[in-house]
């Protein structure tokens, strides 16, 4: 049976006879100037309805026909229900205070737009138990919308709402990827504040540490991301740089969903990977080179091998006036043995390496060394992997 306005009305007033239709229509013309007349009247009827507690029957084309689409989620609903594609998942985080409690926070997408859901106390579970997961379809029922820190509307599910990980009715091709909301390179501005990005990353310049201003340890690591259209420098903080340092090597997939886009000193496009942020980093296999067949011209490779000598540290001064630290050992594989030696950051890494350890060396270049002996030098994008 086809619902109409009118329809939906008499079911309210049928079980709320102490309501009038004015005090509806009322309700109504708040709900049509918060939603800016986006949303179907019949949608709002039945909005209004379950925030009186009253099921409303009957439907045009099933039973979650009154469904939001995310595009028309408006700040200071009470009973807003949607369905989306899970493109990001965000760690649990507890607190503290007057009330202890917990949260986490995905965000989904559907044909009309993406919305940060969070997810308070018990409906955290549902992210701490990994039940909820990147690609899948779910529906969000009975949250309430307020408003994030840039004044867009976000949902949030509490003790009345529900979360429907197997949904009916739904069906795949109707929800995109992330894909659909996505960035292009080349479309970025420093009049962005938050983006999404699909790309490959194309250079990792290494990770350093330094010291906050409460004197606790942070830590940076930059690679350059490129797609079709350009390249743009990546800039990964604290917890996020840990979790992606072992996996960033040339070649990888990427996917920031949240990424702030911030200037650089030179007052260009960055992107920043913060807490906030979701990075799915694809693996690919290392083409790791035997140290037998190292020669003149190899300015892009990665090695394996076991630590054959004590590294000896010193500091130099290079042809600029430049006063630099670096760190020398031996490499050995079965193939042979060579001398590196790491520069800047990476000589504090190489300093702290023992005999017998193994190690991967990503992204060193191959010369000929005084002795005319074959070296490996370090570079800036090179990362030092204990295996």
């Amino acid at each position: 049976m086809k619902m109409t306005p009118e329809s939906i009305i008499q079911q309210i007033l049928e079980k709320k006879p102490d309501l009038s239709r004015e005090q509806i229509q009322v309700r109504l013309s708040v709900a049509r100037n918060m939603t800016g007349g986006l949303i179907a009247e019949e949608s709002l009827l039945r909005m209004i309805a379950a925030e009186l507690g009253v099921d409303v029957e009957g439907s045009e084309d099933g039973p979650f026909s009154h469904r939001l689409s995310l595009g028309h989620l408006v700040v200071g609903l009470n009973n807003a229900t949607v369905t989306g594609r899970v493109v990001a998942v965000y760690p649990v985080k507890t607190f503290d205070g007057a009330k202890s409690g917990k949260l986490a926070s995905v965000t989904i997408v559907d044909n009309d737009g993406l919305v940060r859901v969070v997810l308070w106390n018990e409906k955290a579970d549902f992210v701490e138990s990994g039940e909820l997961k990147v690609g899948e379809i779910v529906r969000f029922a009975h949250g309430y919308t307020k408003a994030d820190k840039y004044g867009t509307p976000e949902l949030h599910m509490g003790n009345r709402s529900s979360v429907e990980l197997e949904p009916q009715n739904v069906k795949q091709q109707d929800y995109p990827t992330i894909s659909k909301f996505t960035t292009k390179i080349n479309e970025l501005s420093l009049n962005q504040k938050n983006v999404n990005l699909e790309g490959t990353v194309k250079d990792v310049f290494g990770s350093s540490t330094f010291t906050r201003s409460d004197q606790t340890d942070g830590k940076v690591l930059r690679a350059k991301v490129a797609d079709k259209t350009g390249e743009v420098m990546v800039v990964f903080w604290n917890e996020q740089a840990d979790a992606v340092e072992s996996k960033l090597r040339r070649g990888a997939p990427i996917q920031i969903v949240n990424g702030r886009v911030k200037p650089s000193q030179n007052d260009e496009v960055e992107v920043h990977v913060d807490f906030q942020t979701y990075v799915d980093v694809s693996e690919v296999p290392l083409d790791l080179v035997k140290i037998g067949v190292l020669a003149e011209g190899f300015n892009d490779v990665s090695v394996e091998g076991e630590v054959a000598s004590v590294p000896v540290s010193r500091e130099v001064r290079t042809s600029k006036g430049e006063q630099v630290r670096l760190a020398s050992f031996d490499l050995q594989d079965e193939t042979g043995i060579v001398r590196v030696t790491a520069w800047w950051d990476h000589s504090e890494t190489a300093s702290d390496l023992m005999i017998g350890e193994k190690v991967v060396l990503e992204n060193v270049y191959a010369k000929m060394g005084y002795n005319g002996k074959m070296e490996l030098s370090t570079r800036s994008a090179t990362v030092i992997r204990r295996v």
